[in-house]
């Protein structure tokens, strides 16, 4: 496996995380609503935190997550990048964690219940819920977020109506919904969801998939990438 993932602007190396460089990542990273202070929730290598800070260029970036290794690596990856100086790690958990206001709160949550199955200690708590239950996720949400602040996720699509239901517990409104496929004939399976305090007088819906007949990314993968990969 790579120690690392290189784009247009700056290289993640990831051997010290749970979780490697993936294609949800990228995709929140790249979609996820800004604004001039920016809250990255279970950051692990800094790959979503750094696509934020290239994108909005004067915001200042805050990324917490719980792991100290993880922690470590997504420090030098900003240090490394041309983004260092707006991107500040912390070593905390949500719960925890007093800041703010944001205008923007990204997070690629953990989402199995009970403790998954995986091959590391490390990779099982980044995957499992235990460490961050959704609604844990948008009640300090709610509490972190600025007047007219969203928070924006990446979930698989089977989860997408338990969020919409802690959500709206919290207080918080639906504001843009993307499913997405891998190719176009295959079923919905992962989804990009924004939520803020204002209602909106209408939700975003949209529906893209990642990959053409042939592999190729499709056109709106591409067009939503275009400043990050190679």
């Amino acid at each position: 496996m790579s120690d690392g993932f290189t784009f247009k602007h700056f290289t993640v190396n990831h051997d010290k995380c749970a979780m490697k460089v993936g294609t949800d990542g990228v995709l929140l990273g790249a979609w996820a609503e800004g604004g001039r202070r920016v809250l990255d929730i279970g950051t692990g290598s800094g790959l979503i935190a750094l696509m934020m800070a290239q994108r909005f260029t004067e915001a200042e970036i805050t990324a917490i997550d719980i792991e100290p290794t993880a922690c470590a690596q997504a420090r030098c990856n900003a240090e490394a990048s041309p983004f260092g100086t707006r991107i500040s790690v912390k070593e905390c958990p949500l719960q925890d964690f007093n800041g703010g206001p944001f205008d923007s709160i990204v997070c690629n949550p953990p989402f199995y219940a009970g403790t998954p199955k995986s091959k590391t200690a490390a990779r099982t708590m980044a995957r499992s819920a235990e460490t961050l239950p959704i609604a844990d996720l948008f009640r300090h949400a709610a509490r972190l977020l600025s007047p007219e602040g969203v928070i924006s996720v990446v979930i698989p699509s089977a989860c997408a109506t338990v969020f919409d239901s802690e959500a709206a517990f919290a207080g918080l409104f639906p504001r843009r919904a993307c499913a997405v496929r891998t190719t176009c004939n295959k079923p919905v399976s992962r989804c990009l969801l924004a939520y803020g305090r204002v209602r909106p007088a209408a939700v975003e819906h949209e529906e893209h998939y990642l990959c053409g007949q042939n592999g190729a990314r499709s056109e709106w993968y591409a067009r939503l990438t275009d400043e990050f990969y190679l």
